[in-house]
């Protein structure tokens, strides 16, 4: 379909019948509880699309409101593509402080005052002026426990009280009266200094806004209608804020995923997504959930994994929130025991290369583990294998040294176009790629990357990022200027360019976020969950956390963890306990006494090879009759009331897959079925062979 085309009604033609729900629904509230994957960007950057082609709404009069910079930037660029580039999205914070930075002067007769980029120095301020010392660990956490009861919109003085009905017991030593005084100190430092933290531009637009009715007015005369993505992580401020900006209109588009909710240790509550209805009874509600993300392998698994979950508020999850795959089957999800730490890393970069060496790109690949310090194992590993990575979270690209660098050359030249070759000398003049590239050369970027990792690799990992996105931007017909313009647009929005190397990320960095292929690392108890989650909210917070993880996944799914920390030591640590009814026993180590006696270390060696053999080699129809046939021996197991390996073992299930038997002869020669389950079952399997999937 042409994008740009003039007939609104042809954007509808891109949509799923859900999806195209959400894009017609243009007046009064509309609640879209949308599952992974299943392209709620799509629906609400087409509905807005939609609604600006049909005259329905006017561009500048809603406003979008995401939750990062970098997804604001993703839907400014989503809705140039439709041609709508005027509409309004922005973060909360970036819409807050446009119109409290426009309005001060008015409001107080002055400049508004600068911004607090960190709020370290008066935390440490604070403490002084209390006459505490600060560790480090602990002034971060009490900076976290500010951001936490600012958006939470508790008072200092209820501070103690609500931490304590909240199960947050205080900050390291200091109890909840203690951590008050901290609060209330860190307030008196900012104002000492002169300034205001991000929770303060909420904090006072909104006040602002109660307390001014002219700009209360002016505001709502601009933005009449609003959309809200990631409504599961609005916050009581963020909420506070927006029914400031509604007043008491009812156009609003909100669209969130209650199993996606992993933030309420920062305040973030699902209750506002949940509860929509009971504010707007009158809305429509839409349900996503055609995965068009990852395989149905990936999916049965996200699936399994919230089986018997809860939202924040404890409630069922059961049936509210189920994916349908939409992509073709692909390889089954492997489930590993090792050793140690070092052996999983090991394990992990080996197949990495591997994946690497059939055609799988680096940047297609990801690590994902619950804590920052969990990377340094992985590092080491992919170090000593040569294998390219960027960790997530780590330094900002694009506060790289040789990223301003480029940054800067690249203005200079599209600045005095020296490079840029006139068009009537066509002969001469070069492509948007091969004048970056000329320029990038100046900065010590060479056609062929360094040998091994490291600063130097790291350097012209960056480079190479920035000269891949010129050859992309090429295809758009772009020019050098408008290259620029597209990096600094990028660099505001921290929308980094994809470098060729495996990511390295936390589950919750990597929300949002999407591989071909996921190692879901160190998922053992104690880490998955997170030993200081102890309370049963926290618990089903840390079985969405997971879930995250697991439908990152676009096509292969490889999950882990190590039985012992350290090479030589105990081998103390179990498969976390979201993974039960999901890892295979033989996978663990865990296989019942029965199966123990019968199978000597060697044949559950050979059958394990056997299976990895088939998951790398088998077509695409073979794995479908595999997971196929898995599925039915699990409910006839269920029927029984057996394990599923004293029906077939999955060596047989294989081999019925690829021998594909068509009579009760040739299923009688397959090894593992002797003539009473021949007898049982021999009608049942071939028929389902015959059926197909």
């Amino acid at each position: 379909m042409n994008l740009m085309s003039s007939d609104p009604q042809a954007l509808l033609e891109d949509l799923d019948p859900e999806q195209r729900l959400v894009a017609e629904h243009q007046a009064g509230a509309m609640c879209v509880l949308a599952g992974a994957g299943t392209g709620k960007t799509r629906a609400i950057t087409y509905r807005i699309a939609y609604g600006v082609r049909t005259g329905a709404i006017d561009h500048d009069s809603l406003l979008a409101l995401t939750f990062t910079a970098r997804a604001a930037a993703e839907m400014r660029g989503r809705l140039r593509e439709l041609g709508v580039g005027g509409v309004q999205a922005r973060t909360f914070h970036a819409a807050a402080l446009k119109q409290l930075s426009f309005f001060w002067p008015t409001l107080v007769g002055s400049p508004m005052p600068s911004i607090l980029e960190h709020k370290t120095s008066a935390v440490v301020a604070a403490a002084s002026r209390l006459g505490v010392r600060l560790e480090r660990t602990e002034v971060r956490d009490i900076a976290a426990e500010i951001e936490w009861a600012k958006v939470s919109l508790v008072g200092i003085e209820n501070y103690a009280d609500t931490a304590r009905k909240t199960g947050r017991a205080g900050v390291g030593k200091f109890p909840p009266e203690r951590v008050a005084d901290l609060l209330d100190a860190y307030e008196v430092a900012k104002k000492d200094r002169g300034v205001i933290d991000f929770e303060d531009v909420l904090l006072l637009t909104a006040g602002m806004m109660e307390q001014r009715k002219d700009i209360a007015a002016r505001v709502r005369g601009q933005y009449r209608s609003f959309v809200v993505d990631e409504y599961q992580d609005v916050s009581p401020l963020q909420q506070y804020l927006l029914q400031c900006w509604l007043g008491k209109r009812r156009d609003l588009c909100v669209v969130g995923d209650i199993a996606q909710t992993i933030y309420s240790f920062a305040g973030a509550t699902p209750k506002f997504l949940t509860d929509f209805t009971l504010d707007f009874p009158e809305a429509t509600v839409v349900h996503l959930n055609r995965d068009y993300r990852s395989t149905p392998q990936v999916v049965a698994v996200a699936n399994k994994l919230l089986s018997g979950a809860k939202d924040g508020q404890g409630r069922s999850l059961e049936g509210v929130v189920r994916l349908l795959a939409q992509q073709p089957s692909g390889p089954a999800v492997e489930f590993h025991a090792l050793e140690n730490d070092q052996a999983e890393a090991q394990w992990i970069a080996e197949k990495i290369r591997q994946l690497h060496a059939s055609g799988t790109q680096l940047a297609n690949m990801a690590i994902l583990y619950r804590t920052n310090a969990q990377s340094q194992v992985f590092e080491d590993a992919l170090g000593k294998a040569s294998i390219g990575y960027l960790v997530r979270g780590g330094q900002r690209f694009f506060e790289r040294t040789e990223v301003r660098q480029a940054l800067k050359t690249l203005r200079a030249h599209a600045a005095t176009r020296s490079l840029i070759i006139s068009e009537d000398d066509p002969a001469t003049a070069q492509s948007l790629s091969q004048t970056v590239t000329s320029i990038i050369s100046t900065l010590g970027w060479t056609p062929e990357p360094p040998q091994g990792t490291g600063a130097v690799r790291e350097k012209w990992d960056s480079l190479q990022a920035i000269i891949s996105l010129a050859i992309e931007e090429e295809a758009k017909g772009a020019q050098l200027p408008e290259f620029v313009d597209h990096l600094l647009e990028r660099a505001e929005a921290q929308h980094v360019p994809t470098v060729q190397g495996v990511t390295l990320a936390t589950m919750h960095a990597s929300k949002g976020l999407e591989w071909e292929v996921v190692f879901l690392a160190g998922t053992s108890e104690g880490l998955m969950p997170i030993s200081l989650s102890t309370t049963p909210e926290g618990i089903e917070e840390e079985r969405r956390l997971l879930y995250v993880g697991v439908t990152r996944a676009q096509h292969r799914l490889l999950v882990s963890f190590a039985k012992a920390r350290h090479e030589g030591g105990r081998a103390t640590r179990k498969a976390s306990r979201f993974w039960q009814g999901i890892w295979p026993q033989e996978s663990i180590g865990e296989a019942s006494a029965a199966k123990t006696k019968s199978a000597s270390p060697s044949a559950n060696k050979t059958r394990k090879a056997r299976h990895d053999a088939f998951a790398q080699g088998a077509s695409k129809e073979e794995l479908e009759r595999f997971e196929m046939l898995r599925a039915w021996r699990s409910e006839t197991a269920k029927e029984l009331q057996v394990p599923p390996y004293t029906v077939f073992h999955d060596t047989t299930l294989i081999s019925l897959a690829e021998i594909k038997p068509t009579s009760l002869k040739q299923l009688g020669i397959i090894r593992g079925i002797g003539p009473a389950k021949l007898e049982r079952w021999g009608s049942s399997i071939l028929a389902l062979l015959r059926e197909g999937p």
